[in-house]
């Protein structure tokens, strides 16, 4: 089913200077299909091959994916079974993109949800070990990684596609004191996570194994990001900052910077070098410069909304903040 909704534009603010008392205004709203209660996002993110942003909606069972350009919705429903009345029920929270399909997590129960992106067709379920958050692609290895906080570990899943899609427990990597977020650098043979206080995990990807335990200088760390052809990881510091860590220099702290309070999911554009860090206590955007040494010059700051936690954008300018509370995203547009 495809369905292309309107947007609620917003009127264009004029350009001001960095440092000017008024944030910049989101250029547009997009509402998501079922969230007008509120939907409870997380990890949204975009997938250059089907050049689309996916957006996990929570309890409404659907799995959104949207077209930077225009906004046009196409809906993939039943993803997770929607709830006939209010609950806690999470839903689908992640989804990535690997070798022609897409992997969603479900909360209820917990489950790996295989989808074909052409037909919107869901082909299984694979359980899981505790409920997933974070849910990522290992093409150096052909594996699916699964964040799973509960049980403070990541499952990991080989990925088999001939003649069907197929996904087989492999092993589980013990991250006592996390895991939170996970990122992947394929050409450099390393995934990155965080323990929930101070401190990152460098892992190999082709042996499972943690390597180091890096502090971030973090009273809490929660998203991360990071700049592969530079070697850089950045740290979303709770508190309100963001840390440029070199994993070459055994995790040195190269730069810090303050940003909104109640920072989580952050998401870097490796084309004009730029960090887009929501603050959710802040409802705010920031938007820094990455120097090439891993220094960070604020350049924009943008108003969100309240709980506006995380963040994608598609290397091209199209930046994407979701708002919970109004079931909805809010487009950017950094150029």
């Amino acid at each position: 089913m495809k369905t292309i909704l309107p947007l609620i534009l917003l009127a264009a603010a004029a350009p001001l200077a960095f440092g000017a008392s008024a944030p910049l205004a989101p250029q547009a709203v997009i509402k998501m299909p079922g969230g007008a209660h509120g939907i409870g996002f997380d990890d949204i993110g975009y997938v250059p091959q089907l050049q689309r942003v996916t957006v996990p909606a929570g309890t409404t069972g659907n799995l959104v994916l949207m077209d930077p350009v225009t906004h046009a919705l196409t809906v993939i429903p039943g993803v997770s079974a929607a709830p006939k009345v209010k609950s806690f029920r999470e839903g689908t929270t992640s989804a990535v993109y690997a070798e022609g399909y897409l992997f969603a997590s479900d909360h209820d129960p917990t489950e790996l949800v295989t989808i074909d992106p052409k037909t919107h067709a869901v082909l299984g379920r694979t359980p899981l070990e505790s409920g997933p958050d974070y849910v990522r692609y290992v093409a150096r290895t052909h594996e699916v990684w699964v964040t799973e906080p509960g049980k403070a570990q990541i499952q990991v899943f080989k990925l088999a596609v001939d003649p069907r899609p197929m996904l087989t427990s492999e092993t589980v990597i013990p991250i006592p004191g996390g895991p939170e977020s996970l990122e992947i650098d394929d050409q450099r043979n390393r995934a990155y996570s965080n323990l929930w206080k101070d401190k990152t995990v460098e892992m190999a990807l082709t042996t499972h194994k943690v390597l180091a335990e890096w502090p971030n200088t973090c009273k809490g760390s929660n998203g991360l990001a990071i700049d592969e052809a530079r070697d850089h990881v950045f740290v979303a510091c709770g508190e309100g900052k963001v840390v440029t860590l070199a994993p070459a220099e055994h995790g040195k702290v190269l730069a810090s910077a303050p940003a909104g309070a109640g920072i989580d999911i952050i998401s870097y554009s490796p084309k004009p070098h730029h960090l887009y860090v929501p603050g959710a206590r802040a409802a705010t955007l920031m938007i820094f410069e990455v120097a090439t040494s891993g220094a960070l010059k604020p350049v924009a700051k943008y108003k969100t909304a309240p709980h506006a936690h995380c963040v994608a954008d598609d290397n091209a300018g199209h930046v994407f903040v979701c708002d919970p509370r109004a079931g909805a995203i809010l487009a950017i547009d950094d150029h």
